[in-house]
């Protein structure tokens, strides 16, 4: 079995992560690929709908994700809308949205699913920190700058480390375990 994966998506920080991720262990594609994404709140199948489009459109061993951003006192908002709501209202409107609010807890929720000839698997991971009130650091994309982890935000953090802990590299770890092992193996 060969060690070729694609990601498909159209974030270029996220395929540079996925490939950190891995290490030169498996030889990491990127596509970008228009993929209409199913409205749900549920993060996994949202994955699951966009790696089954994916995989009928380019025929290649490949992952996708989609990723959860909830927010305790926003009773989750905004979810799996996180894209949505970063390209509306940015970090800047999520700050005012918190503008005297205690619990800032939030938390981070990756659902990556691989799809090949034998269908489609999905793997989550989570990282909880809390939001804080004004951005901080240069690394990083997205919520990245506001979230703060053990007193420092993803964006302070660098990639390296970054894709030891976060909640993608905690869904990579169980996705990567799993397809190493089965290329081992030779199962699907």
């Amino acid at each position: 079995m060969s060690r070729d994966l694609t990601i498909v998506t159209s974030n270029v920080h996220k395929a540079r992560e996925v490939a950190a991720f891995f290490g030169g262990s498996v030889d990491v594609r990127h596509v970008a690929l228009d993929i209409p994404e199913i409205r749900s709140d549920d993060i996994e199948e949202i994955a699951r709908e966009k790696a089954r489009y994916a995989y009928d459109h380019l025929h290649v061993p490949l992952i996708v994700d989609d990723t959860a951003f909830s927010i305790d006192t926003l009773n989750g908002f905004p979810g799996p809308y996180a894209a949505y709501v970063l390209s509306s209202i940015g970090n800047m409107g999520i700050l005012r949205l918190m503008e005297g609010t205690l619990d800032r807890n939030a938390r981070f929720t990756t659902a990556i699913a691989f799809a090949d000839d034998s269908g489609v698997v999905v793997f989550s991971g989570t990282i909880s920190g809390r939001i804080i009130t004004a951005p901080r650091g240069t690394s990083g994309f997205g919520y990245d700058p506001i979230f703060e982890v053990d007193g420092q935000t993803l964006a302070e953090i660098p990639l390296e480390e970054k894709s030891a802990i976060s909640h993608r590299a905690r869904a990579l770890t169980a996705f990567r375990d799993w397809f190493m092992n089965r290329e081992r193996t030779g199962r699907g």
